[in-house]
């Protein structure tokens, strides 16, 4: 082994970027909205250095104001970059103070980039006899690759590979490591916008650095080049030479590598715990204190009475890894831990499924005497109406559980459910779930309820944190620190050869379906501190919790279906589209595809040259984005037709073609999906079919309201809808009397607005007055400018910024509110609803002006909108209940938006009406009434 002793320098900024990216799909946001996924990210990886290669030496290097002396040689180096993202302008400070408490040095240098300042060091170590690892993804610093320095790389999917000089010679096809640089300047780099030699890339470069050696080299012997490529290196000697500059790592940077700062020391755990605790990194700071030993460090530190230095810790491990322990001195020391994530395979586990008659009978006895499980349920399908059970799993202890085996016949599935129902229907046990709503389905169809108190830990989690993913195995990995089984590991990859679950060896599926139900009793453990924290833990009691029943029930009962109506409305609609292909044909004098983007843009801005500077995408091409065309429309029929076009050719496609196939064959009826950790605002979704976007502002698209129908003869559709309810949400909040009582005298706000704006009686109020006084109405509560509402209107800006200061002098205390809505955003990170229903705004502080606009529209709608989704839910909790105990054939079919609809026994219609009107009005008290509006008809769109 060598004594030789090894420093390790980080690239800050690389690993800050990259480890932002790992979680871009999934990003970290905690509590106070902070998104901290940069920061996570650095730290994983630097942990996870640390405990590989447990380094003697360690520095973490930053770029401060870019590199001078290269901006000076060429102005636009590294002009192309993008802005840094706010969340790593957010991270560095974090990451600094962490380094500090760490007590790992920080090396920066203004007007140097950190490879400059690594390069300096690293060949200063280099000197005093140290071996020296880069550690960078970056593959410039190959360049400075000798005996002693080495790049050590995190390479994709983890770990980490180390080039030294045979691996530099090999990757760029090199005699000497210095020869990189060459390479670097020849074929430049879009990145740091080094332009290089034109027409070089990389094979041109190494097939010239093979040929030549040097840059050099090269230019001074371009005579034996042939073709374009002589012509065009030898017009660019000058940009070659200041490509090689550019792409050299400079080695005077001034900064001192002095060993002693340098050494690893042990790291303040107080000030460490204190920001982890503050970004509320409970895993990260797990994972921290078992790289540093920190159990065996604080126990030598007790017993010695006197604070550990890292030489007396080095004995202190007692069986657990110590970063101080072993051999630090030496240069091939083997990895003894490494931190990953558990698994079932290396986490400790007692799951057992349980065999028919006896030990089942057992099983269930143990089962009842219970106050708190989670249940899982293991199905042919997902899909709910036709899954089957294949078994369930059972845990009430961290790390135990158990697996039932469901038998295929139909009726001894039944006999087992039957043994069963004593536990789903006892109203003293807890029931805990992830997405209990599907289980629940599922239970149903065998006759069974689930009663007592319910814990969904996929709701809970929206609660505490709505913007994040709400499956289990993101929440595992992020708070248990564990990989659940993949279900593909089982069954294989959706597609034609993928498995069923009754396919599955009992071996295997024990372990998934149960190590399934001890993750989620793991995670209910976990969240219920959080949602207390949150401050909504009534909103999950009281709301979402009871709601899940609803939608349970108004999924399961779906809705009738008018197939022949639909066949029809798709002939018309073919007829249409026709007709407008055939308009916009001749207004373009030719036929081409016009669901072609390309093709759509050669036509209008190249063949008819509609406008004179035509936007274009990031491809090159026309951009024909509907927002764009819609600016167009006006001044253009083709464009119009355009717009029309694909707007029937989207309905078409998306419902009165789509539809019919969503009728489950097995009910004869459509089963949307309700969900409701989807909208951050506390909005629900629906899917499968989507019906809350279903058009409603054009003839066509009202019409596809037209095949939703009753049950049969005996019954009507009725759909009541809430009144305007989110201009009197914003009209209580913001206490402004004007607009309180328009509502309270049953006025038409949209008039008694354009009265008061355009200074007219209310009587005198023109069509076009009351609707330029509708869209700020509501574009207030969308944050509308004075140019998005000139485009929405006839207003040109100026009348339109006319029309909004007017409204603001109208309604002072809505212009206060909404200032206040978006200074408490800045002051605690989130806006809340009514019901406290928090929505965080990671961005309101944000130095960009666009970004931080659009969280500060946010911190006045998502309370609004957000309170309007409570105040429904309440409503359709409430009316549920009734419908329930009083036994009514009535059913609660959909909710879109503002609006719920049911299927009304006809001879309930007058009792039912009177019921449905009174609680969705008195859901929730606000200094404003509540109004609703009751429809009845033979269909969705005449009870609409």
């Amino acid at each position: 082994m060598s004594d030789q002793k090894r420093l390790f320098l980080v690239d800050a900024y690389a690993l800050i970027f990259r480890g932002y990216y790992a979680f871009i799909k999934n990003p970290r946001i905690n509590s106070k909205g902070l998104d901290t996924s940069a920061i996570m990210g650095f730290m994983n990886s630097l942990l996870d250095v640390i405990k590989r290669e447990r380094p003697d030496h360690l520095a973490v290097c930053f770029d401060k104001g870019g590199s001078a002396d290269r901006v000076e040689m060429f102005e636009a180096y590294k002009a192309n970059r993008d802005e840094t993202p706010e969340a790593i302008k957010i991270a560095v400070p974090y990451i600094q103070d962490i380094l500090k408490a760490m007590h790992i040095p920080i090396m920066v240098k203004e007007g140097y980039e950190a490879d400059d300042v690594i390069g300096t060091l690293s060949k200063q170590a280099e000197k005093e006899g140290y071996k020296t690892f880069m550690v960078t993804p970056d593959k410039d610093f190959a360049q400075l690759v000798s005996e002693n320095i080495f790049m050590y790389r995190p390479v994709f999917g983890g770990g980490y590979e180390t080039w030294g000089i045979a691996e530099v010679q090999k990757k760029f096809e090199v005699d000497n490591p210095l020869q990189v640089i060459d390479f670097l300047g020849m074929m430049g780099d879009s990145s740091d916008n080094i332009p290089g030699l034109p027409g070089v890339g990389e094979k041109t470069a190494k097939k010239l650095l093979a040929e030549y050696g040097s840059m050099e080299n090269l230019l001074a012997n371009t005579h034996e080049l042939k073709g374009k490529m002589k012509e065009k290196i030898e017009g660019a000697k000058e940009l070659g030479l200041l490509s090689k500059k550019l792409a050299t790592i400079m080695l005077d940077v001034p900064v001192t590598f002095n060993a002693k700062d340098f050494e690893l020391e042990q790291p303040d755990l107080q000030k460490v715990t204190e920001i982890f605790q503050e970004l509320e990194f409970r895993q990260l700071l797990t994972n921290f204190e078992k790289t540093f030993a920190v159990e065996a460090i604080e126990t030598a530190s007790e017993e010695t009475k006197i604070k550990a230095t890292p030489s007396e810790v080095k004995s202190a491990g007692a069986g657990q890894f110590s970063l101080f322990g072993g051999d630090t001195n030496s240069a091939e020391a083997p990895t003894e831990t490494t931190y990953e994530r558990k698994t079932a395979e290396t986490n400790s586990h007692f799951y057992q499924s349980v065999l028919p008659g006896m030990a089942t009978k057992l099983f269930i006895k143990n089962l009842l005497s219970q106050s708190s499980v989670c249940f899982d349920t293991e199905t042919t399908s997902l899909n709910p109406i036709t899954a089957e059970l294949v078994g369930i799993a059972f845990s009430w202890e961290t790390g135990k559980g158990f697996y039932l085996p469901f038998p295929e016949a139909k009726d001894e599935a039944q006999a087992l459910i039957e043994a069963l129902r004593p536990f789903f229907e006892n109203e003293t046990i807890q029931k805990i779930g992830q997405n209990l709503k599907y289980d629940i389905k599922v239970l149903a169809k065998y006759n069974v309820q689930v009663k007592g108190k319910l814990f969904d830990t996929m709701l809970a989690h929206y609660l505490i944190n709505p913007d994040m993913r709400h499956n289990m195995d993101v929440l595992a990995e992020t708070y248990l620190n564990y990989s659940p089984i993949s279900i593909e590991s089982l069954i294989g990859k959706n597609g034609k050869n993928q498995l069923s679950m009754r396919d599955v060896a009992l071996e295997k599926i024990t372990e998934y379906a149960v190590e399934d139900a001890d993750i989620t009793l793991q995670l209910k453990e976990h969240f219920e501190n959080e949602l207390g924290e949150a401050n909504t833990q009534k909103l999950f009691d009281d709301i979402e919790i009871p709601l899940l029943r609803v939608l349970a029930a108004m999924e399961l009962e779906g809705i009738n279906l008018d197939k022949d109506f639909l066949n029809s409305l798709a002939e018309q609609l073919n007829t249409d589209i026709k007709d407008l292909e055939a308009k916009i044909y001749e207004a373009a004098g030719e036929a081409f595809n016009i669901a072609s983007p390309k093709q759509l843009g050669d036509i209008l801005f190249d063949k008819m040259k509609l406008v004179d500077k035509p936007k274009k995408t990031k491809t090159g091409q026309y951009a024909t984005s509907e927002d764009i065309l819609s600016y167009l429309a006006k001044d253009h029929d083709i464009i119009q037709h355009i717009l029309d076009f694909r707007g029937l050719s989207k309905l078409k496609s998306t419902y009165v073609d789509a539809l019919p196939l969503q009728v489950e064959p097995t009910t004869g009826r459509v089963h949307t999906d309700y969900m409701q950790t989807v909208a951050a605002t506390g909005r629900l979704s629906s899917n499968n079919p989507n019906l809350q976007n279903i058009p409603i502002r054009t003839e066509r698209g009202r019409q596809v309201r037209k095949a939703f129908i009753p049950r049969n003869d005996d019954y009507t559709l009725l759909a009541a809808d809430y009144s305007q309810i989110e201009l009197r949400i914003i009209a209580a909040l913001s206490e402004e009397e004007t607009m309180i009582e328009a509502f309270k005298h049953g006025e038409d706000i949209h008039a008694s607005t354009a009265s008061k704006v355009f200074n007219v009686p209310i009587g005198e109020v023109t069509r076009e007055q009351r609707s330029n006084a509708k869209t700020v109405n509501f574009g207030i509560i969308y944050g509308v400018s004075a140019f998005g509402l000139s485009n929405q209107t006839d207003l040109s800006r100026g009348e339109a910024k006319e029309l909004i200061d007017t409204y603001y002098e109208t309604y002072p205390k809505l212009k206060n509110y909404i200032s206040k809505q978006v200074d408490f955003a800045r002051d605690h990170g989130y806006v809340q609803t009514v019901l406290g229903r928090r929505r965080y705004l990671k961005d309101i502080n944000s130095r960009n002006a666009v970004v931080r606009a659009a969280a500060e529209r946010n911190a006045v709608n998502a309370p609004i909108q957000g309170s309007a989704a409570d105040i429904i839910k309440i409503a359709m909790i409430n009316i549920y209940n009734k419908l329930e105990a009083g036994n009514y054939k009535t059913k609660m079919l959909l909710q879109v938006h503002d609006e719920l609809v049911f299927d009304v026994y006809k001879p309930e219609l007058e009792a039912i009406s009177t019921l449905i009107k009174t609680e969705m009005e008195s859901a929730f008290k606000l200094s404003v009434p509540l109004d609703v509006e009751i429809g009845i008809g033979d269909n969705w769109l005449e009870a609409h």
